[in-house]
């Protein structure tokens, strides 16, 4: 089979990954196969591509945003039948034991394991994973259109709900890329005012149509206070602004795996008056679940560039330097 690998780490535009032949993997115990039909493409395997993220073993395959159809089935598997239509996301694996995972905390397990990080992703043409970590997918989307909800989507959902926004409130969406424009259409949904901040012209093109009731550039920011905030890009420098125009009580979620470094805050100006920064790390499967549903509910549906599997450096090379509208997507079997 084909497969994409990270074979030197480093800036995109010097061809860190690499198209290798494969042998096609056997599931072991618990395990499903799947042929891979589409799978997104993520600012976290540009990360992992570029070093921002040191790979956990060499020559992984990322890509953690997969759609495809059960080809094979490990021994003990019960929950899925060949052919069924399934989805793996980032988190492929936690211990279950440690006292997050018993608390309902699985996204800060000790020792989880990565799609795409530890265990190969789906910038190939078959992946494993756990059945356990698998998700059953509605058929109301395409493949390419439902590959960005598997980690996009799920994460800026985790994201939204970390940031406190009240019913009906102002949120603040900093970066409008391939999650970004997926929370934005949760928060219009559900009642917020949604004030887009992003240097694309392309972008903010695309957050107006969605609804947003402004985009603007960096330099301009937010028209009004917000009640809360989420940072999408991963620029540390935007924290500091960000926080700035934070209301009273205000959170400020950081969704990304990966951010440069911080500047100082100012304490009275940047947190007091309860302001609140927080992280967003990973997800449960609990997230995945709760998010597919609203999907179909908020009648959600992501914007996506489609690239065939063989030009998955050059996606990555475009996500780089914001030429992707939403969502960047790789075809790799046809759907079915």
């Amino acid at each position: 089979m084909r497969a994409w690998v990270v074979d030197r780490p480093g800036p995109i535009d010097r061809g860190p990954l690499k198209l290798v032949e494969r042998e096609k993997p056997s599931p072991g115990r618990g395990q499903i196969r799947v042929k891979v039909t589409a799978c997104g493409v993520c600012r976290t395997d540009l990360h992992l591509a570029e070093g921002d993220l040191a790979p956990h073993r060499k020559q992984v395959t990322p890509g953690h945003e997969i759609v495809g159809g059960v080809d094979a089935l490990g021994r003990g598997t019960r929950r899925f039948s060949l052919g069924d239509r399934v989805g793996v996301a980032w988190l492929a694996g936690t211990c279950g034991a440690c006292r997050f995972c018993r608390s309902g905390r699985e996204n800060l397990c000790t020792s989880p394991r990565f799609t795409g990080w530890d265990d190969d992703g789906g910038f190939a043409e078959y992946a494993l994973v756990d059945e356990r970590y698998a998700y059953n997918l509605p058929g109301a989307l395409s493949d390419v259109e439902t590959a960005p909800l598997l980690c996009a989507g799920i994460i800026g959902y985790r994201a939204l709900r970390r940031s406190n926004l009240p019913r009906f409130g102002r949120l603040g969406i900093y970066g409008f890329g391939a999650s970004a424009h997926l929370t934005a259409q949760i928060a219009i949904r559900e009642g917020a005012t949604v004030h887009v901040v992003t240097r694309s012209a392309a972008a903010r093109e695309l957050a107006m149509s969605l609804g947003a009731a402004s985009a603007r550039e960096v330099t301009e920011g937010p028209p009004e206070a917000l009640d809360a905030s989420i940072l999408f890009a991963p620029e540390g420098d935007l924290v500091p602004a960000a926080l700035n125009v934070l209301e009273r009580g205000g959170t400020l979620a950081v969704a990304g795996i990966h951010l440069s470094d911080i500047p100082p805050l100012n304490y009275q100006k940047h947190l007091f008056e309860e302001r609140t920064l927080t992280s967003v790390t990973a997800n449960t499967r609990s997230d995945g679940e709760e998010f597919l549903a609203a999907v179909s509910r908020l009648q959600i549906r992501a914007a996506t560039t489609s690239y065939p599997l063989e030009l998955a450096d050059q996606a990555l090379a475009d996500l780089a330097h914001g030429r992707v509208r939403g969502a960047a997507v790789l075809v790799v079997n046809d759907e079915g």
